[in-house]
């Protein structure tokens, strides 16, 4: 199981079309949801911050083992994502992956994860 949580840029004045690729996510829950059991992801979150001028999106995300690759899906949700990404997402940018230190999820939750 893989727990991570990365923080990526923001493209200068895209916080308008980022608000769009969220509002996209979250009104197609379903779809998108569908989408997480090809990529055995139980948990993938996004959060965002403005920081010292600078706007980034957080993704936190538990996945288990040999998933999809998001770029690997041919299903249209994840298609737009694509898209979203690459218009708003600062590629000069590394992403930086936090270090994860301590993981903290109840025995019965993660047998469910695992079946």
């Amino acid at each position: 199981m893989n727990v991570e949580l990365t923080r990526f840029k923001v493209k200068n004045g895209k916080s308008k079309k980022v608000d769009e690729w969220l509002n996209f996510l979250n009104d197609h829950m379903k779809d998108v949801l569908i989408t997480l059991e090809g990529e055995k992801m139980y948990v993938e979150t996004i959060f965002r911050e403005v920081l010292d001028g600078n706007e980034y999106l957080y993704w936190f995300s538990i996945q288990g083992e040999g998933g999809q690759e998001v770029e690997e899906s041919q299903h249209w949700i994840d298609k737009k994502h694509l898209e979203y990404w690459n218009e708003c997402i600062d590629p000069n940018y590394s992403p930086v992956d936090l270090s994860t230190e301590v993981v903290m999820i109840p025995e019965n939750i993660r047998k469910v994860m695992h079946s």
